[in-house]
């Protein structure tokens, strides 16, 4: 489980294109490896969906808190399962978080080899501030919460 306790604010480009992916997202998977995630508010208990990047290697799934500590980072770890949508799909998870150290495990074994065989996988992570994870999986662990999605 993530350590940090500081919330954190997202880009302020994310602020624009949350709503703008979460359209597309209800049309379809449109936008890659994105999906919607609705997640309980662990404090009003008023269900919230965010876009997120689901990851899906090798049979198993993720998501990351590419931004931090934020708000459904937040409300899933509270509440330990979500609803995931692309289109008219949807499906109930369970979301388990990762140690620190299983989070490094994770970038350094599962998500570097990946991004690295994609043509623009490095330049995605540079735009999303998240290079940290192919050159330092270990700090990368530490500021960025990751869930293990169970069907």
């Amino acid at each position: 489980m993530s350590t940090a306790t500081t919330p954190a604010k997202a880009p302020g480009f994310v602020g624009f294109f949350n709503p703008l992916a979460q359209r597309v997202l209800r049309v379809g998977p449109l936008l890659g490896p994105n999906a919607l995630i609705t997640i309980r508010g662990r404090k009003s208990g008023v269900p919230r969906t965010n876009p997120v990047a689901l990851v899906e290697i090798g049979g198993g799934r993720w998501v990351i808190g590419t931004f931090g500590e934020t708000n459904w980072v937040r409300n899933l770890r509270a509440a330990r399962h979500a609803t995931l949508a692309v289109g008219k799909t949807r499906e109930e998870v369970a979301a388990r978080e990762l140690t620190v150290e299983e989070g490094a495990a994770f970038f350094r074994d599962v998500l570097a080899p990946y991004v690295r065989r994609l043509r623009v996988g490095g330049l995605l992570l540079a735009v999303l501030g998240a290079r940290e994870v192919l050159d330092d999986p270990d700090a990368a662990a530490r500021k960025r919460p990751v869930f293990e999605l169970i069907r």
